[in-house]
């Protein structure tokens, strides 16, 4: 039999795929990637499906570290947010699920390998072309792209080879994981609506403010109020804690691989509390050119990850001065959580640039002169000052 790999999520679409393609004589083997967000029971229930679908064997793959160590910790060093809203919480974690995949299809030595993507979105870009770079010698089997099939048409084509689960489409399309969970509605096919309060799965259960502090060594998140975990753990820790408060609320617009506007709701505390609690850390120990250099190169990056480009080389390059920039981002970060948002009330680190010793901004100045400061002021303005005079 033909040895096939299918990224299996336990949907209509995937279930369609492992039927059809088993019945065409395939030996399906299906995979689904683990980058947060699933408990043992839906794992556990995903798998119970994908042997009703008739596949081969099924494996998850934890890659929740992984997903962390390869792109999370990159994005926020970088404090990456896409068209300064989005923490790119989906097509992160696609680039990871996409690489384990094909991986683990090189593996058991798979000749095909396949997913649902329909041909209107972003992930079927993010899987080919990390498929085609990683293993060009494994041809990629795309049904419902290919035939593009109706919902409908696929329940009726499982109806007929005698499975009839329930396909009842929820009315808001949620996808959960380590950096953040989506949230997709009819709200969010148009311009002007806004997802309802029901559509997030947080809910507001907590209204007193409460502080927390976030610790950071080299960059990354090592401890939440003194308690030392891994930076994954205390991601998920610092999510369970702001989402009480309903933080992290947002509706993202951007512009898909494929050309045209897109609008997703999403609710990501952690990822917009540890990016902008870092990036307020980075403000007081960073100089004002790595702090420049770096806001260009984020935006690089993160329109580089969104777009399927996580294998060129260039993303390593920006990851090495990302990685290089966080010597000294090392200190404790204030934040005071409340319903519905967040506010940073001060950072504490060694390596505080703010330092009392050199002058008070607007205060009073310790190291120079006033004639320093007018020598200063006379040869920075000077360029300026000859063009104006030249083309008055």
């Amino acid at each position: 039999m033909k040895k096939l790999v299918i990224a299996y999520s336990g949907g209509l679409d995937t279930s369609y795929c492992a039927v059809s393609l088993s019945k065409q004589g395939y030996e399906v083997h299906a995979v689904s990637v683990n980058t947060g967000g699933f408990s043992s029971e839906e794992i556990k229930k995903i798998e119970e499906n994908a042997y009703t679908m008739g596949v081969a064997t099924y494996k998850n793959i934890n890659a929740v570290d992984d997903f962390y160590n390869k792109v999370v910790k990159y994005l926020i060093f970088g404090n990456v947010l896409k068209n300064n809203t989005y923490p790119l919480s989906v097509s992160a974690e696609r680039i990871v699920q996409a690489i384990e995949i094909v991986n683990y299809a090189k593996s058991i030595g798979a000749e095909y390998i396949a997913h649902g993507s329909t041909g209107a979105g972003n992930d079927q870009v993010r899987f080919d072309m990390i498929f085609q770079t990683i293993a060009p010698e494994i041809e990629i089997i795309t049904p419902i792209r290919d035939l593009q099939l109706s919902r409908q048409e696929e329940i009726e084509y499982l109806k007929n080879n005698g499975i009839d689960l329930s396909w009842e489409k929820a009315k808001y399309s949620v996808n959960k994981g380590l950096w953040g969970t989506s949230v997709g509605g009819e709200e969010t096919l148009t311009s002007e609506q806004p997802l309802p309060e029901h559509a997030y799965p947080s809910q507001v259960t907590k209204t007193t403010p409460e502080q927390v502090k976030l610790s950071f060594v080299k960059g990354e998140l090592i401890a939440i109020n003194d308690d030392e975990n891994t930076p994954a753990q205390n991601i998920e820790k610092l999510n369970a804690i702001a989402s009480k408060f309903g933080i992290g609320r947002d509706v993202h617009v951007g512009d898909t691989i494929v050309g045209i506007k897109g609008r997703v709701g999403f609710e990501a505390a952690a990822a917009l509390i540890a990016i902008k609690a870092h990036h307020l850390l980075e403000k007081h120990t960073l100089t004002k050119w790595q702090l420049q250099h770096k806001e260009y190169l984020a935006s690089f990056y993160g329109m580089h990850l969104h777009e399927g480009q996580y294998l060129d080389p260039v993303m390593r390059d920006i990851e090495a001065f990302f990685t290089n920039s966080q010597a000294k981002v090392t200190g404790d970060v204030f934040v005071n959580l409340k319903p519905y948002h967040f506010t940073l009330d001060g950072i504490d680190s060694p390596h505080d640039l703010m330092n009392t010793k050199f002058g008070s901004y607007g205060e009073m100045n310790k190291g120079w002169t006033a004639e320093d400061a007018k020598g200063f002021i006379k040869l920075l303005g000077n360029q300026n000052k000859i063009y104006q005079q030249v083309n008055q």
